[in-house]
């Protein structure tokens, strides 16, 4: 039987390119907020599943999750970027940023504990450097990010027959990406990033990797050009 895996936030950028690097061993099912996000990472990877619903909806999550009983691995890549100072930030983002990136991730992989458990499965958290530093301007993003890497660790530590990896990438050249240098007032050169192909290579390494090893933390760093 294949091992099965869910990539939430899979419709494009840096999630599409994780399924397509998982494709060849795995079982998906493709996560996104809406199915039509979806149609065209389905029609490339046919054999995919789709995997629709609104991360923070949570009643909407505990339906979506039924039927799941065993779960190879889980990879957290769904997540927003809002940036600001402290003195311009909201309390309206530093909610939101803190729901969409710590608290869905945590309900999401609590209902899913129990197919996870049953195959002595693998969870994967994109987290970001961001959350192991947190720059002028990056407040509330990287506090989410510090956060999803304590989830992290005290998952590791609560279930261990399970294996539960931290990617902490420096900048991915994706459509987010785009947006947040468009923010910074700068201009976009995908040269200066990593591939989300690199990321996805490095989630597969992770999981990839022999039942006697756990790998708890990647982190990878763009090189200048």
């Amino acid at each position: 039987m294949r091992p099965t895996a869910l990539i939430t936030g899979a419709s494009r950028g840096l999630g599409a390119a994780i399924a397509r690097e998982l494709a060849p061993g795995h079982d998906l099912l493709l996560g996104a907020r809406k199915e039509d996000a979806l149609k065209p990472i389905l029609t490339e990877l046919e054999a995919a599943k789709p995997f629709p619903v609104d991360l923070t909806d949570h009643a909407a999550v505990a339906a979506a999750v039924k039927g799941i009983d065993r779960l190879d691995v889980l990879v957290h890549n769904a997540g927003i970027a809002d940036l600001g100072t402290v003195a311009e930030t909201s309390a309206e983002v530093w909610r939101n940023t803190m729901e969409a990136n710590v608290i869905a991730v945590a309900e999401l992989t609590r209902l899913l504990l129990p197919a996870l458990r049953a195959a002595g499965g693998h969870v994967v958290l994109i987290n970001s450097g961001a959350g192991l530093r947190a720059n002028a301007g990056w407040g509330p993003y990287a506090a989410s990010k510090f956060a999803l890497r304590a989830l992290g660790d005290a998952l590791r530590h609560e279930e261990p027959t399970l294996r539960v990896t931290s990617i902490h990438p420096g900048r991915i050249a994706t459509d987010m990406q785009r947006e947040i240098v468009e923010a910074e007032g700068g201009e976009f050169d995908a040269d200066q990033f990593l591939t989300p192909e690199t990321v996805a290579r490095a989630v597969r390494t992770a999981i990839d990797t022999a039942p006697d090893g756990h790998p708890t933390e990647i982190v990878l760093r763009p090189i200048a050009r």
